[in-house]
């Protein structure tokens, strides 16, 4: 097998493809936007003013090419209101009349992160599964991070995944609107 490595980027169009292609048929992504020609624009608004300019993108590559991507917000992340202004311009562009199940989303998911300062996995993901993409994504930046982590896993198959670096399901849980079950996932300080 090719072995697959990862280093820091900037380049959040390369990052939101590959996290589009990656998440379209992921249950939540799905639930909050079906179009998947939509997932770009919000996949790009994540990255620009969710995370921001704070965040760490890391990308995969394999044999020089591109094959996954991941966000991760440090301690004490927070959105500037400007960033959160300007993000619902791009959030309205790709989920419109659906707007209601991000902010739904954001609520529940808002309630379960833990109070004390972590790092936050965002996204993760890889348009093409089971080749050690999220296993070297995961891996590389685990460690170099010393304090705990925090993620909500939106598909169950990727459970065992994160169980592998020590993360423990805290909160199993279905979005609203009947949408689909969430994971809460902590990985404690090391």
């Amino acid at each position: 097998m090719v072995p697959v490595s990862v280093s820091p980027t900037t380049d959040v169009e390369l990052a939101a493809a590959l996290l589009a292609q990656a998440f379209a048929d992921d249950p939540v992504t799905v639930w909050m936007q079906p179009d998947t020609s939509r997932h770009l624009i919000m996949f790009r608004t994540l990255l620009k003013y969710s995370h921001g300019p704070n965040a760490t993108l890391d990308l995969a590559t394999r044999d020089g090419q591109p094959v996954g991507a991941a966000a991760w917000d440090p301690p004490g992340h927070k959105v500037s209101a400007a960033a959160q202004v300007v993000s619902m311009v791009g959030f309205f562009r790709a989920m419109g009349s659906r707007m209601s199940r991000g902010m739904k989303l954001e609520e529940e998911f808002g309630k379960r992160r833990p109070k004390e300062p972590h790092w936050y996995l965002g996204q993760i993901g890889a348009p093409v599964h089971g080749v050690g993409v999220g296993t070297s994504l995961l891996g590389h930046r685990l460690e170099q991070i010393d304090g705990p982590v925090y993620l909500e896993c939106s598909n169950v198959r990727n459970v065992p995944l994160y169980e592998r670096f020590g993360f423990t399901v805290t909160e199993e849980f279905e979005l609203p609107l009947d949408g689909p079950k969430v994971w809460a996932m902590y990985r404690p300080l090391r």
